[in-house]
């Protein structure tokens, strides 16, 4: 608070800037008001119909409503740096993001999430982080080097950071490990996010226990509802594959808006650039019959009371000016942008120094390495499910050549292996998947959540090895092989997971490469996004990693054999 502030509120001095013809929205009691908005600095410091300004804006009756608010999501999933990845979600309006920046933790640990704060300073996007609390997600995973205690506590002392981030391990919580339990008693917040997909009953009970106040795992009205009644915050997701928004409105529909907000997760540039990011969210709220208002609340007030953001999410005296002007409420593609009182311009390129670049190490492969011996005895398959991240497990015949368990393009099996790309160290976990449609050659990605080892899908083990080895030599990304050769790639030399291009040559070259993949046969939906979650080990029902094979309900390894 300054003096002027209040001299401006008063009326007494002229504001910087008035917004002037508008209906503005209060998220205080969903209301269009007929005011104009003055605006000191980098805050909304008046309402009312007789501000002074010098410089007026004239709205010509237009919505005025605040800023969205991402509440919680992964940049490095937009595979964009920061900067970039503002350029994109700016013009839809968002304004805000709370990250579980997990991604670089598991690459470049504790190193990588402040090398994130701090080029975050530059950009005119307000990034807040939640400090990641499962690095590795479980002991399955493989990352540079597990997270610990002390670290963190160091990202709780950021002035960015506002909590402990999704506590993907629900299990070692529900069972009270000590080491998880440990994460929740830092002693610096008690503001922690939760993970718990399809946790019910006396395990749910216990997870909120713990003192887990949020989960954005929830892909069913009836166990959204089950969350929310037992006091946790929902935030319905609308990502890549986990596009759960439709099944959860009918929760906001019967108890309103109260405790319930907007979050991306993991979203690729096609989707925000052909749909939207968090104004896609409440366009499809209120397409599905969500009234406008609430679905605003959503997507900002609400957001930022959990989050404790209380200078954001509402137009109104002492709130940061983050302002989005809706020429109607309908495609919620705002007209006018301002962030922080000022319309959003341009800013420069942030540089990125090499160490974040160097971080591919695999030991040397070839066609050998993803050989599986096996008999004729049933396998365990992990059966990928379109558009969830959920899996589910088949038990099928292997097709076995000469000992060795092969890839059957022709009954939909396919080899999937996961390499470790840390430590070089050679360990390489080997599996099957059905439900992928891939018909010949192979695909790869050092995109692989949460430790981000190699995750490669093929019926050719020899297109497989070349995958890997191509990684090693762009520095991470994903490669399209077909024939021994090399269709197609996108390098991703940031830590392996994001691009230093644009946005629009990310989302060309990683729309060309879907296209390959759908000539090859495949048959999902942002196939490359749906590969990643393939590793990752806290999310029901099969899972594979560098270490084998996971049976995330029972919270073990098992044999490819049953």
């Amino acid at each position: 608070m300054r003096p002027k502030w209040l001299a401006v509120a008063r009326g007494d001095e002229p504001a910087d800037l008035v917004l002037t013809g508008g209906q503005v929205f209060s998220v205080f009691t969903r209301e269009w008001l007929p005011l104009d908005v003055a605006i000191v600095d980098d805050h909304v410091v008046g309402l009312g119909n007789s501000y002074r300004g010098e410089r007026r804006v004239e709205l010509q009756g237009a919505y005025l409503v605040p800023g969205f608010i991402d509440a919680h999501m992964h940049i490095e999933s937009s595979k964009l740096m920061v900067d970039e990845f503002a350029r994109a979600v700016l013009p839809h309006g968002t304004t805000t993001v709370v990250a579980d920046p997990h991604e670089l933790a598991n690459v470049l640990g504790t190193d990588g999430v402040h090398w994130l704060l701090d080029t975050c300073a530059g950009i005119p996007l307000d990034v807040f982080v939640m400090a990641s609390s499962c690095v590795p997600a479980s002991q399955f995973e493989s990352p540079r080097r597990p997270m610990t205690i002390g670290d963190i506590k160091s990202l709780l002392r950021r002035s960015r950071t506002l909590g402990v981030a999704e506590m993907m391990n629900f299990p070692g919580v529900i069972a009270a490990m000590p080491e998880e339990v440990d994460k929740l008693q830092t002693g610096l917040t008690e503001h922690v996010d939760g993970h718990a997909p399809g946790v019910r009953g006396a395990a749910l009970n216990a997870y909120i226990a713990a003192g887990i106040r949020s989960d954005h795992e929830a892909t069913t009205y009836e166990e959204a509802l089950e969350k929310r009644r037992l006091g946790m915050a929902v935030m319905l997701r609308e990502a890549s594959i986990a596009r759960n928004l439709r099944d959860l409105l009918p929760l906001v529909k019967k108890y309103g808006p109260e405790h319930c907000m907007f979050c991306t997760d993991d979203r690729e540039p096609n989707f925000i650039v052909e749909e939207g990011h968090i104004n896609q969210m409440v366009r499809v709220a209120v397409e599905d019959g969500i009234p406008p208002e609430s679905a605003l609340v959503m997507a900002s007030h609400n957001a930022a009371e959990y989050h404790g953001l209380r200078h954001l999410g509402a137009i109104a005296p002492g709130y940061q000016a983050d302002i989005l002007v809706l020429d109607d409420l309908r495609t919620f593609r705002p007209s006018t942008v301002f962030k922080a009182g000022r319309e959003i311009g341009d800013f420069p390129k942030l540089q990125v120094p090499e160490w974040v670049r160097q971080t591919v190490h695999v030991a040397p492969v070839t066609a050998a390495s993803f050989r599986v011996n096996g008999g004729g005895g049933l396998i365990r398959v992990i059966r990928v499910i379109p558009r969830q991240l959920l899996t589910g497990v088949e038990e099928m015949e292997p097709n076995v050549r000469d000992g060795e368990i092969a890839a059957d393009p022709s009954r939909d099996l396919v080899k999937i292996a996961v390499v470790e790309r840390h430590h070089a160290s050679g360990r390489i976990g080997l599996g099957f998947a059905t439900n992928v449609g891939l018909k010949r050659g192979a695909f790869a990605s050092t995109v692989a959540h949460d430790a981000h080892n190699i995750v490669v899908l093929g019926v050719d083990d020899t297109d497989m090895a070349l995958c890997v080895s191509r990684l090693a030599e762009i520095g991470g990304g994903i490669v399209v092989v077909e024939e021994g050769s090399v269709r197609g790639e996108l390098p991703l030399p940031v830590a392996g997971l994001m691009s230093d291009r644009p946005l629009d040559f990310v989302h060309e070259r990683l729309a060309a490469l879907e296209g390959m993949l759908a000539g090859m046969g495949v048959t999902l939906g942002a196939p490359f996004m749906t590969i990643s979650f393939l590793a990752l080990s806290v999310i029901p029902d099969l899972k594979i990693t560098d270490r084998g094979l996971v049976d995330v309900k029972r919270f073990q390894l098992v044999r490819l054999e049953v």
